[in-house]
């Protein structure tokens, strides 16, 4: 079944966020002072930067655990999951970012001082070495914290196409933004970023064991865990 988009941005605006760690209240309101409370695409740009970090992470520390305990099969197992869930979802996170990247070129916008380095190179590495650190030390507090992430992406998109009515009029003629299949506007097109964000988020949960906080809809893509 293919979901609704336009449904779903509606489901996501009304589904109240989940309950942030101060972890997670403290690293998006640093991101707020960096790029400003507005949503913007030099905004989300950045937050696509460093979207697929943790997934990064996480695969480089399965394969380490694969080749430490590989006579282990159900560790090797859930090893595999991680890791192929981890790949996927770096996948799509590059896509926004194109994607995004994309959209801007198009209106002509250009990157903001937040955009050049040293900058952005900073801000990758401390997440890299956090998302690092948690993968070896903590790696379901890991899931949690991306959970959040993906939450606070998911609802950044539903407002940003909320806040754009003029997308439902572009017709999207880009065809490295057509590659995840027929998206006729822009609206679309985040809509449907924002919909694989809830999909993150989702299997964030299901691997950090609170399935209890999936947000399930009509077409989703099925557990992995």
């Amino acid at each position: 079944m293919i979901p609704d988009l336009k449904k779903e941005q509606k489901a996501s605006r009304e589904r109240p966020r989940y309950r942030y760690s101060l972890a997670a209240k403290i690293f998006f309101l640093s991101m707020d002072l960096i790029t400003g409370r507005k949503i913007t695409l030099p905004k989300v740009k950045l937050i696509e930067i460093l979207a697929s970090i943790p997934y990064r992470a996480w695969e480089t520390r399965q394969y380490a655990r694969m080749t430490q305990h590989y006579r282990d099969r159900a560790l090797v197992q859930e090893a595999r999951k991680i890791m192929m869930w981890a790949r996927e979802a770096q996948d799509n996170e590059y896509w926004h970012l194109l994607v995004v990247n994309e959209k801007m070129k198009e209106d002509g916008i250009k990157d903001p001082w937040y955009l050049f380095p040293p900058i952005p190179l900073l801000m990758v590495g401390f997440y890299a070495l956090l998302m690092h650190v948690m993968a070896l030390t903590g790696i379901r507090r890991a899931f949690l914290f991306n959970a959040e992430f993906e939450d606070h992406a998911e609802h950044v998109y539903a407002q940003f196409v909320e806040e754009h009515p003029e997308w439902e009029r572009q017709p999207v003629n880009n065809e490295q933004v057509k590659e995840r299949g027929a998206l006729p506007t822009w609206a679309d097109v985040f809509r449907r970023i924002g919909l694989d964000e809830r999909d993150h988020m989702n299997l964030s949960f299901v691997f950090c064991d609170k399935p209890e906080w999936v947000a399930k809809y009509d077409g989703m893509p099925e557990k992995r865990a």
